[in-house]
C-alpha cells in the first residue's frame, strides 16, 4: 500500500510560478510511475504530467508543455511539478497518483485509469 500527500498549492496570478510536492510512503516508490492529474470545477478529471520509475522518462499534456516540469526524487520518497508561466487555465485541484510501473507504452502513463494510489489533491488557484 502507498500513500500519496500533496502539498504545494496555493493562491497565485497569472504567469506565477508554483511547486507542487507529492510525498509517498512505502518502501516500494522507486517501482511506480507517478503522474498528476487536476480537476477543474465543472469538468473531467485530466492528465497533466506523469513520469516512469526512473524518472528518465517523462509525459506531458499539450496544454502544459513547456510551462510544466515533473521530477522524482526516489531517494526522498517524492515527486514534484514545477509549473512556471500560470494561467487561469490552470486552477484546479491537482493529484498525485501512481501505480507499480510495467508499462510498455504511453498511455499507461497518462491514462488515470492505470493508476491506483490517489493523493486527497491540492487546489491551485491561478487568478487573472
Amino acid at each position: 500500500q502507498v500513500q500519496l500527500v500533496e502539498s504545494g498549492g496555493g493562491l497565485v496570478q497569472t504567469g506565477d510560478s508554483l511547486e507542487l510536492n507529492c510525498a509517498a510512503s512505502g518502501r516500494t516508490f522507486s517501482a511506480y510511475a507517478m503522474g498528476w492529474f487536476r480537476q477543474a470545477p465543472g469538468k473531467e478529471r485530466e492528465f497533466v504530467a506523469a513520469i516512469n520509475w526512473s524518472g528518465d522518462k517523462t509525459y506531458y499534456a499539450d496544454s502544459v508543455k513547456g510551462r510544466f516540469t515533473i521530477s522524482r526524487d526516489n531517494a526522498e520518497n517524492k515527486v514534484s511539478l514545477q509549473m512556471n508561466r500560470l494561467k487561469a487555465d490552470d486552477t484546479a485541484v491537482y493529484y498525485c497518483a501512481g501505480h507499480r510501473d510495467q508499462c510498455t507504452g504511453s498511455g499507461c502513463y497518462t491514462r488515470a485509469v492505470y493508476y491506483n494510489f490517489w493523493g486527497q489533491g491540492t487546489q491551485v488557484t491561478v487568478s487573472s
